[in-house]
């Protein structure tokens, strides 16, 4: 997928960069300051997809989407989430508020698909159809299948994210992992828990038993609609 970005501030065009790099389908074509440079090369290059900053000299970002007609798709960047809404207007894949994550970057990335013709598309699905996630543990990112995930549990100031036969520490909230994960598999079953629902083998009382005999609490809060979509 190809890609530029169109960042005037260099500790951010720097992130976006190693983030760009971290993701093997993504090939970065050209970095920019502002967006007169980036029209001109437009202009004579196909883009699958921009990182587009707001608040840019000479033309901003959002000035700098409405002229173009046949705009790639757009990821803007931005410190300031009072453009959300225009943004979205502007039929934005998505909008990325500093500073990010690079699991937030990836989330985003995600929603866009290549077709059979190398072309990329937007697909409202590919949140639930996407295989792996990144997880930033100190200071890597690590790649772990969904699939192999079995709960995750809020501890203090961080999250323990359990597979079959380890786990990883996560400095990102509970919170982050109920809106990242998908939610077709995964249910918050409690303030300090949630549970890949394919691993579950039972319910009982306020128990829930997943595979290999683990044992979690379900909260009273949280278990009438758990049990309604993934129960019956």
């Amino acid at each position: 997928m190809k890609c530029i970005i169109i960042e005037d501030q260099l500790p951010a065009q720097r992130i976006l960069k190693k983030y760009i790099l971290d993701i093997e389908y993504l090939q970065l074509e050209a970095v920019f300051t502002n967006a007169i440079e980036a029209n001109e090369f437009l202009k004579t290059n196909e883009i699958d997809l921009m990182f587009l900053d707001i608040h840019l000299p000479k033309l901003s970002g959002i000035d700098f989407l409405k002229s173009l007609n046949n705009p790639p798709h757009v990821i803007f960047t931005t410190a300031f989430s009072e453009f959300a809404l225009e943004g979205y207007e502007l039929n934005v894949v998505d909008y990325l508020l500093k500073p990010f994550s690079f699991q937030r970057f990836f989330q985003a990335v995600s929603k866009i698909n290549l077709n059979n013709n190398g072309d990329a598309t937007t697909n409202e699905y590919a949140e639930n159809d996407k295989k792996d996630i990144f997880i930033k543990s100190g200071f890597d990112h690590i790649r772990v299948k969904i699939d192999d995930i079995v709960y995750i549990m809020s501890d203090a100031d961080y999250t323990e994210i359990h597979l079959e036969n380890h786990k990883h520490l996560s400095s990102e909230t509970l919170r982050f992992w109920e809106q990242s994960l998908p939610s077709q598999q995964f249910s918050r079953v409690h303030k300090s828990y949630i549970v890949n629902t394919d691993k579950v083998m039972k319910v009982s009382g306020n128990q829930i038993y997943l595979e290999k005999k683990k044992i979690i609490p379900i909260g009273r809060a949280y278990k009438n609609d758990f049990l309604k979509r993934f129960i019956g």
